[in-house]
């Protein structure tokens, strides 16, 4: 089954709810190894982008994409806003105008949401990043995929991925970010971005794909 513009819009929403009720989380996650503002900024940013939502209807899934994107760069404060800005600007780019996006069109535009990340971030595996739960989230969708599975279980692999990348952060020591000017006193904590990157593919598996 294909995805509609209302199915992708739910997933924004899905994720400012999550965000919003994870924000004291994620800014105390942020405030062990970063500014601790995190959780606050992306609840701004969401709420911002929920706003944009209401106020008129996107003709595709790229132009909601992108209209969120531009929100996140114009409201969210520090790194945040610009890595995850991109990753929904890229998405919105790779979507295009098409009314009848396929599953490996999902799957492709998750990736060029990646690719954005990495250009904006230059981040690698290990790094203590949201890459570091956001790459896995995109290789599972892909090899789900790849062995003929349906989108909605895809992404019920990638919110598994995410989630196991997420946690996978904890012992890392950061290597890029405000966090990496702790050194070894990072290690130990959750980074607060690949926290929000597993609500983005939880609100993803969650909705109605």
């Amino acid at each position: 089954m294909n995805a509609t513009t209302a199915v992708f819009e739910e997933w924004v929403r899905r994720f400012a709810t999550l965000v919003a009720a994870n924000r004291d989380y994620l800014t105390e996650l942020d405030a062990a190894i970063g500014d601790a503002d995190h959780g606050s900024n992306m609840d701004r940013g969401m709420q911002a982008a929920v706003a944009a939502l209401d106020e008129a209807p996107s003709a595709s899934a790229g132009a909601m994409f992108s209209k969120v994107g531009m929100t996140l760069v114009s409201t969210v404060g520090g790194a945040s806003g610009p890595l995850f800005g991109t990753f929904f600007l890229r998405m919105g780019t790779s979507l295009g105008d098409s009314q009848d996006p396929t599953p490996l069109d999902v799957a492709t535009a998750l990736r060029a949401g990646l690719g954005g990340v990495v250009a904006r971030g230059k981040a690698e595996p290990g790094d203590k990043t949201m890459y570091d739960a956001l790459a896995p989230a995109v290789d599972a969708l892909d090899n789900a995929l790849a062995a003929q599975s349906p989108l909605s279980a895809g992404l019920k692999a990638a919110q598994e991925a995410a989630a196991a990348g997420r946690d996978a952060t904890t012992p890392m020591l950061a290597r890029k970010g405000r966090a990496s000017y702790l050194g070894e006193r990072s290690v130990g904590h959750q980074d607060p971005g690949a926290t929000t990157v597993a609500l983005l593919i939880e609100a993803a598996a969650e909705s109605a794909f």
